[in-house]
């Protein structure tokens, strides 16, 4: 579906790419969270204005995701109708499950300013991750995994854009969270790949890039054969 409104083709856009730099920007930012709670707000106390940036770029990162991701899904909706649907409510799912989180990490930001409290601090966060931010965190990665995989699968149902796109928005989801833990370079390879995707999203929905979305296969390859 062609978007008609160049406000909102804009929006759509502005959105796409401000999720590719708040989200891997915010992820270079990040403190190191890898050992006990303690240990993390005492790297926030380490680096406080970096870890301030990073919380508020993952933050705000997430509503532009939702928004950006249902942008694409309204493009796509006409070849790929329920794989852009389900692909569209589970990354706004995940997107306010993250963003929910991002909370968390706030009051994190005052407890680093008061170390003499850590361990004190530390306790009330494990209470508060196993308890009601338990089914928030969940949301948040599980509507993330299956919002992108959906959206991947839908692009390439849809044949919108280059067929490397929707491949590269699963490898995404494969490399950050299956290998992301097994070497420091994985992670840089899903920040690459995430922001390659959403960059090249933000170009296709710039262009108004829906003509073969719009298409049936048929007529795309006809198409395709007269050009030649």
């Amino acid at each position: 579906m062609r978007i008609s409104s160049p406000t909102v083709r804009w929006t759509i856009v502005v959105a796409l790419a401000l999720t590719a730099v708040t989200t891997v920007v915010g992820v270079l930012l990040m403190p190191d969270f890898s050992g006990t709670h303690e240990d993390g707000l005492r790297a926030i106390a380490a680096s406080p204005g970096t870890a301030t940036a990073s919380s508020l770029l993952f933050t705000f990162s997430q509503l532009f995701l939702a928004v950006g991701v249902v942008g694409v899904a309204t493009q796509l909706r006409d070849r790929a109708p329920k794989l852009a649907y389900l692909a569209a409510v589970t990354t706004v799912l995940g997107a306010f499950g993250h963003s929910a989180y991002g909370g968390v990490q706030a009051i994190m930001l005052a407890m680093a300013a008061d170390l003499d409290d850590a361990a004190a601090h530390a306790e009330v966060l494990a209470a508060a991750e196993a308890g009601a931010g338990l089914p928030l965190m969940a949301l948040g990665l599980l509507g993330t995994v299956l919002g992108l995989i959906l959206l991947g699968a839908a692009i390439l149902r849809a044949g919108w854009g280059p067929r490397w796109l929707g491949i590269a928005l699963i490898a995404f989801v494969v490399v950050e969270f299956g290998l992301s833990g097994m070497s420091v370079w994985a992670g840089y390879l899903s920040g690459a790949l995430f922001f390659v995707a959403f960059v090249a999203m933000a170009v296709l929905t710039a262009r108004g890039s829906d003509d073969d979305a719009r298409r049936p296969a048929g007529v795309r390859a006809s198409a395709s054969a007269t050009s030649e």
